[in-house]
C-alpha cells in the first residue's frame, strides 16, 4: 500500500500537502487511494478540507479565532464556487473537484456550519445531538464522496446517513482518552446521567462498570447505524461502495472494545491495526461494504 501511495501522490501538484493529510486522517487517506482514479483526487482534497475544519477546535485558545477560522472557509468556499478560489492549497484542490465532479455547495457549508457551532466546546446533551452533529459533518462528506464516484442514488444516500453516523460515534468514542487528559468530555449526557457516570470519572480514566456501561451503550448505537446501513446493501449500486470503505475502520474499532470489555480507555485501542490496508483494499475488491 505504501507503494501504492506513492505512485497516487506523484500525480498531486506540490502545492496539496498530502502527508498532513495523512498523519491527520490516515484511515480517510488509505480509503481514498482506493477510489477509482477519477475519484481519488477529489477526495484527497474533500478529506484535507475536512481535516482543516476538524483540527480548528484543538488548535485555537479563544472561540473568537476558531470563528474567523471557519468565517475564512465559509467565504473560500463561496469563491471557489465563483471560480475564484484563495491562492491556498487545500482551496485550490477543492476547487479543481468542484469543477470536476459538480459538487453540491451545501454539504460543504452545512460541514462548516456544525463544525462552526461544535467550537462552543461542551458535551453533547444527548445521543441525538451526537447524531446530528455526525449527520452534518461525516455524512455530508460521504454524500460528497459519492457525488465524486459519479453515484446518485437514494439508497447510496440512505447508507451514507448511517454510516455517517456510526462514524461520528465511533469518532467520540475514539478521542475520549484523548480528550480526557486535558479535562474535557463530549459524551452524551443522558447516557452519562443514566448510568450515575461523571465528567470526572472519565478525567480521571475509572474502568468501573458504570463507566463502561456508558460506553457500551453509545457504542452500541454505532453499530445499530452499521447493521442498518447493510440492511438494504443489495439495493446499493456496487459504485457506491467505494465511498463506504471505512466501514472497515468501524468495524476494527467496535470489535476492539468490546474485546476489551467496553474500556474506553484500554491500551489495545490506542495501537493502529497493521492490516487495515490490507482489509480496506479486500473489501474493495469485494465491493462490499
Amino acid at each position: 500500500i505504501d507503494w501504492y501511495c506513492f505512485l497516487s501522490l506523484i500525480s498531486l501538484p506540490k502545492i496539496l500537502n498530502v502527508f498532513i493529510l495523512r498523519s491527520r486522517d490516515y484511515e480517510g487517506f488509505l480509503s481514498s487511494l482506493l477510489l477509482p482514479e477519477e475519484a481519488r483526487r477529489s477526495s484527497l482534497a474533500l478529506r484535507a478540507f475536512n481535516v482543516e475544519l476538524a483540527q480548528v477546535k484543538d488548535s485555537i485558545s479563544q472561540k473568537t479565532i476558531g470563528l474567523m477560522r471557519m468565517q475564512f472557509w465559509q467565504t473560500a468556499v463561496e469563491e471557489i464556487y465563483r471560480d475564484d478560489p484563495p491562492n491556498q492549497p487545500v482551496s485550490t484542490e477543492l476547487w479543481r473537484a468542484v469543477r470536476t465532479h459538480d459538487l453540491t455547495k451545501r454539504w460543504m457549508l452545512k460541514i462548516i456550519a456544525e463544525r462552526e457551532k461544535d467550537l462552543d466546546d461542551r458535551a453533547y446533551r444527548n445521543l441525538q445531538e451526537l447524531e446530528t452533529y455526525s449527520e452534518n459533518t461525516q455524512s455530508s462528506l460521504l454524500y460528497l464522496l459519492l457525488e465524486c464516484l459519479g453515484v446518485k442514488n437514494v439508497h447510496a444516500d440512505h447508507a451514507a446517513s448511517h454510516i455517517g453516523k456510526a462514524q461520528g460515534i465511533v469518532m467520540c468514542l475514539r478521542a475520549t482518552p484523548y480528550y480526557s487528559s486535558r479535562r474535557k468530555v463530549y459524551l452524551p449526557m443522558d447516557i452519562c446521567m443514566l448510568h450515575e457516570a461523571s465528567q470526572e470519572d472519565f478525567i480521571r480514566g475509572r474502568q468501573e462498570k458504570h463507566i463502561r456501561d456508558v460506553v457500551y451503550d453509545i457504542a452500541s448505537q454505532a453499530h445499530v447505524h452499521l447493521q442498518h446501513a447493510r440492511s438494504f446493501s443489495h439495493m446499493v449500486p456496487a459504485a457506491a461502495t467505494p465511498a463506504f470503505l471505512q466501514t472497515v475502520v468501524l468495524e476494527d474499532y467496535l470489535h476492539k472494545v468490546r474485546k476489551a470489555d467496553f474500556d474506553v480507555f484500554h491500551k489495545s485501542l490506542q495501537n493502529r491495526n497493521p492490516l487495515l490496508p490490507i482489509q480496506m483494499y479486500l473489501r474493495s475488491w469485494k465491493k462490499t461494504y
